[in-house]
C-alpha cells in the first residue's frame, strides 16, 4: 500500500465528508465518476462562533444531496446565507439555483449567467459572511470563469477543479487554455510560498496537507507532457488522436476522449508560443 505522505499534496485518507479545517466542512455529493473522482466535494465555509456559513459548489441537482447541505450546517447551529460557485460546470453549479431557492441566498459567481442577485465576484474580492475572511483568487484555464478561495486563517486555499485531490486536471479545448492554467497554477505557488498555504481544499478527491508539493507536481507533470506532446509532433505526429496514442497509452482508454481535448489544449499552446508549426 503506498503511504499517503509519498503521494503529490499528501492527500488525507478515510472518509471524504466531514470537517477538515476549523473553518471548512465538506459535504460529498452522490454523483462518483471517472471524471469526477468520488463526487463533487461541496463545501461549507464559516467562521467557527457564527451562525452564518458560505457554501461553495452546491453540486448536481440532487435534492437529496442539496438538503444534507442544509442539515449539516443546521446540525452544526448554522444558517447558510450565500453560495458561491468556483466556476460553472455542471457537477459543481447545476444544483446551485434550487439549492439558493431553498436556502433564500444569493448566488456569487465569475460568470453573469451563473449568478442570482447583483453581486457577482472578481478578483480581490473579499467575502466576509459572518465575520469570515475568504479571498477571491483568479485562477482561469480549466475554465475561463475559475476561481480559488483563499482561507488565510486556515492557511488553505479552495481550488475547485484547478487542483484536485487525486490525479490531475483537465485542461480541455477550446473552453480550456493551458497558457492561463499555468499562470493560475503559479499564483497557487505563490500563495504557498508567500501566504503560508498548505492545505488544498479541492473540488474533487481528498484534502491534500501539502499544497506546494501538489502545486509543483502539478507544474511538473504539464511540463513533461508538454515536451512529449511537442516531441511526437516532431516525429511527424500530424492529428490529436494520434498523439493521444502515443502519449497517453498507459491511460484507461475510456478517458482517451478527454486526453484528446487535452491535447488539442497543449497543441495550441505550442503553437501560440512558437514551438511548433501551424
Amino acid at each position: 500500500m503506498t503511504d499517503a505522505a509519498t503521494l503529490p499534496g499528501q492527500p488525507r485518507g478515510g472518509v471524504l465528508s466531514g470537517p477538515a479545517t476549523a473553518r471548512a466542512v465538506n459535504v460529498l455529493a452522490p454523483n462518483a465518476s471517472a471524471m469526477t473522482l468520488d463526487g463533487t466535494n461541496t463545501w461549507i465555509v464559516s467562521e467557527p462562533d457564527s451562525e452564518l456559513a458560505v457554501v461553495i459548489d452546491p453540486g448536481p441537482l440532487d435534492d437529496t444531496h442539496l438538503r444534507a447541505v442544509i442539515a449539516t450546517a443546521e446540525r452544526a447551529g448554522k444558517r447558510i446565507a450565500l453560495t458561491l460557485l468556483t466556476h460553472g460546470h455542471p457537477d459543481h453549479a447545476e444544483g446551485a439555483s434550487r439549492f439558493a431557492e431553498l436556502t433564500g441566498t444569493n448566488i456569487r459567481a465569475l460568470d453573469p449567467a451563473l449568478r442570482l442577485g447583483d453581486e457577482g465576484l472578481a478578483p480581490c474580492d473579499v467575502i466576509t459572511t459572518g465575520g469570515l475572511e475568504m479571498r477571491v483568487v483568479p485562477t482561469p484555464g480549466h475554465t475561463a470563469d475559475s476561481l480559488s478561495f483563499h482561507l488565510p486563517a486556515d492557511r488553505a486555499v479552495l481550488t475547485g477543479d484547478t487542483i484536485l485531490g487525486r490525479g490531475t486536471t483537465v485542461v480541455a479545448h477550446p473552453e480550456g487554455r493551458l497558457g492561463d492554467y499555468l499562470d493560475s497554477l503559479r499564483r497557487l505557488r505563490s500563495l504557498t510560498v508567500d501566504d503560508g498555504i498548505h492545505t488544498v481544499l479541492p473540488g474533487h478527491g481528498p484534502v491534500l496537507d501539502d499544497a506546494q508539493g501538489a502545486v509543483e507536481y502539478y507544474l511538473a507533470h504539464r511540463a513533461t507532457r508538454l515536451a512529449q506532446v511537442e516531441t511526437a509532433v516532431e516525429n511527424g505526429l500530424t492529428t490529436a488522436s494520434e498523439v493521444v496514442a502515443q502519449v497517453y497509452a498507459d491511460v484507461d482508454r475510456s478517458l482517451w476522449p478527454a486526453a484528446e481535448l487535452s491535447v488539442r489544449a497543449q497543441l495550441e499552446y505550442l503553437r501560440d508560443h512558437g514551438l511548433i508549426g501551424p
